[in-house]
């Protein structure tokens, strides 16, 4: 285990959660994202490690949305989030002044899944939380 693998445990700790492995692998490998992603033309930010805990800490983000966790979005509102309150936690959008995750958008099941799809949808801005309500 390297010390990158020792601070993905420990942000893991922290939340109280297992990150996805597609994911984990993301943050060892490339590390970070920021960047428009032709042809879509959408910008999209994956977050580095060691911002993770700041970025979930601001705005008080687990008191409106108990069970997400942010890692990333557009760049300007729209955050990127994992919904852990299902056993597999897709990726949903969640605007920074929404109340609640009634505004959840779905993005993809994965990372992996998010980042194959993406130079070709860019962010989806209508499909609604499939999660159970």
């Amino acid at each position: 285990m390297n010390s990158n693998d020792d601070r993905i445990v420990q942000v893991e700790h922290h939340f109280g959660v297992r990150f996805p492995q597609d994911y984990r692998d993301f943050l060892g490998m490339t590390g970070s994202l920021s960047q428009f992603v032709p042809p879509a033309d959408d910008f999209l930010v994956i977050t580095a490690l060691d911002e993770l805990i700041d970025i979930n800490e601001a705005g008080e983000f687990q008191k409106r949305f108990p069970g997400a966790l942010v890692i990333g979005g557009d760049g300007s509102r729209e955050l990127l989030a994992y919904d852990f309150r299902q056993d597999t936690p897709p990726l949903v959008t969640l605007d920074v002044s929404a109340e609640d995750w009634s505004s959840a958008i779905h993005q993809a099941a994965s990372l992996s899944a998010l980042l194959d799809q993406f130079p070709h949808t860019g962010w989806k801005w209508d499909d609604p939380d499939p999660s159970p309500s």
